[in-house]
């Protein structure tokens, strides 16, 4: 090997290790002046709603730990309560628009009543995934929950309750009910 070889050689490796190891050093970022970062407990995407649950989480202050408690699970209940009633409701007109049911409104309707119901009594049934209790140095104390609903018991019950309603009872598919259902949770997912 000749001396110019041997050099473009080394000068190759040399530069190909600083480019390497400049490649991985991460960079310090500056926090902006005068801001705080704020953990939140009970909350991510592992708190989000998914293709198999629906949930919610929120937090509640009050002097009072046992109020900030309950402000927090009313919080919770209420978010997780406009999420299933949304998705309920798209299921419902879903569910009616693909059946052949002789009067479409009457049927929405009474799946609609039916589904309010329902969700009424499940959601006092939901579970906390997730809590935690702060106090901050004023004495205030902030709770934090997560609020957790299965999407299929949820499914289960309105079968159950269709059972029961002479109305539609003849008319309801409980599979594609599910089905419709399962299509609506998976949009969480994505």
């Amino acid at each position: 090997m000749t001396r110019k070889t041997s050099l473009t050689l080394t000068g190759l490796v040399l530069g190909l290790a600083v480019f390497t190891t400049g490649c991985k050093k991460s960079k310090e970022v500056a926090k902006p002046t005068g801001e705080v970062e704020i953990v939140e407990y009970c909350s991510g995407s592992e708190y989000q709603s998914s293709s198999k649950h629906f949930r919610s989480s929120a937090t509640g202050e009050s002097q009072d730990r046992e109020i900030a408690k309950k402000k927090a699970r009313s919080n919770a209940a209420s978010r997780l309560a406009s999420t299933v009633s949304v998705t309920v409701k798209a299921v419902t007109d879903n569910y009616v628009s693909s059946t052949e049911f002789n009067n479409r409104e009457e049927a929405t309707e009474s799946f609609n009543e039916l589904s309010r119901s329902v969700v009424n009594q499940e959601l006092r049934g939901a579970i906390a995934i997730c809590e935690k209790l702060t106090q901050r140095e004023n004495g205030v104390y902030v709770s934090y929950v997560a609020l957790e609903l299965s999407g299929e018991k949820l499914a289960s019950k309105y079968n159950e309750k269709v059972s029961e309603d002479e109305r539609i009872r003849a008319d309801f598919n409980y599979e594609r009910y599910k089905k419709t259902l399962q299509d609506e949770m998976d949009k969480f997912g994505n």
